[in-house]
């Protein structure tokens, strides 16, 4: 019987996803390299101080305590 897993090495799916997690690895290290981290962690702390601040401190909250933030 052969094993599902080496039929396609390194692109099992599901929880062991390997081919999101080298997108999401590439993505991050572009992102990193782009130079625009600093631009984008002005803009978050504008909108967490802005209008949408109590919003988005719901969400994480109940994303940090594993659960959906509440709808609008």
């Amino acid at each position: 019987m052969s094993d599902p897993k080496s039929d396609k090495a390194g692109q099992v799916q599901g929880e062991g996803d390997y081919i999101a997690a080298r997108k999401f690895q590439k993505e991050e290290h572009d992102f990193a390299a782009s130079g625009k981290v600093e631009a984008k962690a002005r803009e978050a702390e504008k909108a967490l101080d802005g209008p949408e601040g109590a919003e988005l401190e719901a969400a994480r909250l109940g994303t940090a305590k594993g659960s959906k933030p509440p709808s609008s």
